[in-house]
């Protein structure tokens, strides 16, 4: 996709990490209105620390975040959900001992009471069984419904870009393809994605654009037909999984990789 606006969501050299440690070193990403974006790369890139980042879950120590043209790096969570970005952990992502509807509540608190009962109906919509088990307690829940409940309750706040972090992981996949044409409807009804995935063939396959990351820094981006199908970003990442290096055996620095003829 692509346009001339200014994106919804950009990164410009952001750097961020945990305690004394940056694990992203100048990462650059950016997401236009209506696009599934795909964050792709080996264990310990730093794909989920750039979405805690982006969520105001870990601070940034430098570098820049837009939204809509605002700056909201280091705004608290609850700023940066009431902008319009709602986050979807891989882990932890439910009230266990709540009921469905309950959490769904939880998830559209802060919205205005009729917007929440719209919203609510609209999730049901997507997500027939959450209606169906409205009553019933998440911890009760398959995976496979626990992460629709966790996505139902992103949706609550009929958010303009969702952030999803390994949303396929640990699912059976059948239940794996349930879940990503989910992520498609969603998006066709106007939701922005940005996806984090270790599923890359399914996540770039569904993709407008993509960015691989490894080491905590940008090292190819495009088109997500183009990565699929890219030699190297093949041999890298989507065939034996070897960790990414030069072939002198060093990390990979300097600026990513912008796909063109091989």
């Amino acid at each position: 996709m692509g346009s001339e606006a200014s994106p919804l969501l950009a990164t410009e050299e952001l750097v961020a990490g945990y305690t004394d440690v940056n694990i992203l070193h100048g990462v650059m990403v950016k997401v236009d209105a209506g696009e599934i974006v795909s964050i792709i790369g080996p264990n310990g890139a730093g794909k989920s620390t750039l979405i805690k980042a982006l969520s105001g879950l870990l601070p940034v120590r430098g570098g820049t975040i837009t939204f809509e043209g605002a700056h909201i790096a280091n705004r608290p969570p609850h700023q940066i959900v009431r902008r319009g970005i709602a986050y979807v952990p891989q882990l932890e992502n439910v009230f266990t001992t709540l009921t469905i509807e309950e959490n769904l509540e939880v998830g559209g608190s802060t919205v205005p009471l009729a917007s929440m009962r719209r919203n609510l109906e609209r999730v049901y919509d997507l997500f027939p069984v959450l209606r169906q088990r409205r009553r019933q307690r998440a911890g009760s829940l398959s995976g496979g419904q626990r992460q629709m409940l966790a996505l139902g309750r992103a949706m609550m706040v009929d958010p303009k870009l969702l952030m999803l972090d390994e949303p396929s992981a640990g699912l059976a996949p059948a239940v794996v393809d349930d879940i990503f044409e989910l992520i498609q409807g969603i998006n066709r009804e106007g939701h922005s994605i940005l996806l984090v995935e270790q599923n890359a063939r399914r996540a770039l396959a569904m993709s407008d654009r993509g960015y691989v990351l490894d080491l905590g820094r940008n090292r190819f981006e495009g088109r997500g037909s183009e990565l699929l199908h890219h030699p190297k970003v093949v041999d890298l990442y989507l065939g034996g999984g070897a960790r990414l290096e030069s072939e002198e055996g060093k990390a990979i620095t300097g600026e990513a990789e912008p796909l063109g003829p091989t």
